[in-house]
């Protein structure tokens, strides 16, 4: 018996990458005949280490492949159908009307993803939800098979690595910081987060500065409003850093202050569980996604995204550093909750409850 995963794009540094990268090392340890499998690759090697999903060998029956959803991709078909035990790891597809007026590629990508995930409901034999919002996607859909719910398993220990020394040193000047770090995409609300910075800086601290750490095209219509309405808004002290390497990640979050969040739409939302591991406090709007449940009652949760009560939140947080050190304290214990340790015992039990003829229950 083998257990490959599929991936419609591998990435360094990606959640989903990583994910699946700690997922067959984990595997691995486990002593099992492990391999991954993608749709694309991007760099660092790993074309060597891994292959493209049309090279994966002549499959038994008794062989599992595990295949991690979250857009559509030619993968979604090609894993139904396989003739062996086949389980979904849901990332969550963004809604496409989050899309509409922006990106047709984008919205066409997550409306027929939502289709290929619906397809997939009478193939898949279990899954794992990373949370429990997803899980409730799953049942939605019609998924009539076990599903539990299985947290991304984060290499905690890649964050040890040194900081960026250049991006250390540009903006080492004594300014407060804020930080959101994710994909510049509708759902992500950035509007929100800049206006929420423009309140910070005009009501709170006029010594700050806003980091936004994550992908985006030149060309991308959602940026270039973002850009102008910078602009409008005359802030200078606003960074798009675009995708990056992982030290310069790693730098952004030990700089910043604070980590803001204002998404309307998160499946898990990775960097939450990193603003905690760097003791960053988190002021975040409960909408009504995982941000919510991924935080479990840490961080500060806004019960509305107005911007001035998310700047005066912030405000008050760093001001006060009793308040500071509570949010901290909280956040911590969260963060146990996603450790390698803990995360890797539940993976284990669910696969090995899988792999002995039931669901992983």
């Amino acid at each position: 018996m083998r257990i490959f995963q599929l991936v419609p794009a591998l990435s360094r540094g990606d959640a989903i990458g990583n994910d699946v990268l700690a997922l067959h090392a984990l595997l691995k340890k486990l002593g099992y005949a492990a391999g991954v499998f993608y749709g694309h690759v991007r760099g660092d090697g790993l074309e060597k280490t891994f292959a493209h999903y049309k090279g994966m060998p002549k499959l038994k029956s008794e062989d599992i492949v595990i295949y991690h959803l979250s857009i559509s991709c030619p993968i979604t078909y090609f894993f139904s159908r396989l003739e062996c035990r086949k389980i979904v790891v849901y990332h969550n597809i963004t809604p496409p009307e989050f899309f509409w007026g922006y990106s047709n590629t984008l919205y066409r990508l997550c409306k027929d993803g939502l289709a290929e995930a619906e397809h997939l409901a009478d193939k898949a034999d279990y899954c794992l939800a990373v949370s429990e919002f997803n899980k409730r996607d799953l049942e939605k859909m019609g998924y009539a098979c076990p599903i539990d719910v299985l947290p991304i398993l984060i290499p905690f220990e890649e964050y040890a690595r040194p900081p960026d020394a250049k991006v250390v040193r540009k903006f080492l000047d004594g300014k407060t910081n804020l930080l959101f770090a994710g994909r510049i995409v509708p759902n992500k609300r950035i509007e929100n987060v800049i206006k929420t910075f423009c309140q910070y800086q005009k009501y709170v601290n006029k010594s700050s500065r806003l980091f936004l750490v994550g992908s985006y095209s030149d060309e991308d219509v959602y940026y270039r409003r973002l850009m102008a309405y910078v602009k409008d808004l005359r802030l200078t002290d606003v960074v798009f850093t675009g995708h990056i390497p992982f030290d310069e990640v790693i730098a952004y979050y030990k700089l910043s202050d604070a980590f803001l969040c204002m998404s309307e739409h998160e499946g898990f939302c990775v960097p939450l569980v990193e603003a905690m591991h760097f003791d960053k406090p988190i002021v975040a709007y409960d909408s009504p996604c995982a941000v919510g449940e991924t935080l479990g009652g840490a961080g500060v949760l806004l019960e509305d995204n107005d911007p001035l009560v998310a700047a005066l939140m912030i405000g008050k947080i760093l001001e006060d550093k009793d308040l500071r050190d509570a949010v901290i304290a909280g956040q911590r214990e969260r963060l146990k909750d996603f450790s390698h340790e803990k995360v890797s015992r539940l993976f284990e039990t669910y696969i090995q409850g899988f792999v002995g003829g039931g669901g992983g229950w």
